[in-house]
């Protein structure tokens, strides 16, 4: 006996199925994360950037990136180095730019504290970047906890030099007179110090908690 032809509606059918099936984004295809919501994912944040000094900066420019932090406290400590670290890149710029421009109306001690200060904010860039580097290296599987001790202790050791390097930028303006060019970098130059002070606190609870 022939077999049976399958009818129209049954052919319909079965192309719509898989039409649907292939034409839909993979995302959408895939289990969803059912573990994770944005807003656990900010009140994570929020919550981790109370053991810090400057906790609502530290929640308005680390928040933003609560999808991809989730509720890791390297990834958030990652994230947190990044940030303070563009902060840093622009205020380095921004300095250097004055070394080119300014002439500070032959003021020795403006033009030597300006040449000191970008100095200091290129060991403070060159710093964070290390630290950024070593912070990709902990998240790596498999690793001791020996040497997630060791890896972590440099990046306290660098995200605090760092800061360290921010806070010395100014010295040299002790002895120069109140201006525009002496007040607009040290404003910079504080604001730069809260977004490293935060990632270094996050960075040390961290390291505190012992896993990678």
């Amino acid at each position: 006996m022939p077999s049976e032809t399958p009818g129209p509606l049954l052919l319909f059918t079965f192309f719509l199925t898989t039409f649907l099936l292939y034409s839909q984004p993979i995302s959408t295809v895939a289990s969803p994360d059912t573990g994770f919501s944005q807003s656990s994912g900010t009140d994570y944040i929020r919550s981790s950037c109370g053991a810090t000094l400057y906790p609502e900066i530290c929640y308005t420019s680390l928040s933003r990136y609560a999808s991809a932090v989730k509720q890791s406290p390297s990834r958030l400590a990652r994230v947190a180095i990044g940030v303070s670290l563009s902060r840093a890149r622009r205020l380095a710029a921004y300095v250097s730019n004055l070394t080119r421009h300014e002439d500070f109306g032959g003021d020795h001690r403006a033009t030597a504290a300006i040449h000191d200060c970008l100095s200091n904010m290129g060991d403070a860039v060159d710093e964070m970047s290390g630290s950024l580097k070593q912070m990709r290296k902990v998240g790596a599987a498999g690793l001791s906890a020996e040497s997630f001790q060791f890896q972590m202790s440099n990046v306290q050791t660098w995200m605090s030099a760092a800061l360290t390097d921010e806070e010395t930028c100014t010295d040299g303006f002790e002895d120069v007179a109140d201006g525009a060019v002496k007040t607009e970098v040290c404003n910079r130059v504080a604001d730069a110090k809260k977004f490293t002070s935060n990632a270094l606190a996050l960075v040390n609870t961290f390291a505190a908690a012992g896993t990678p």
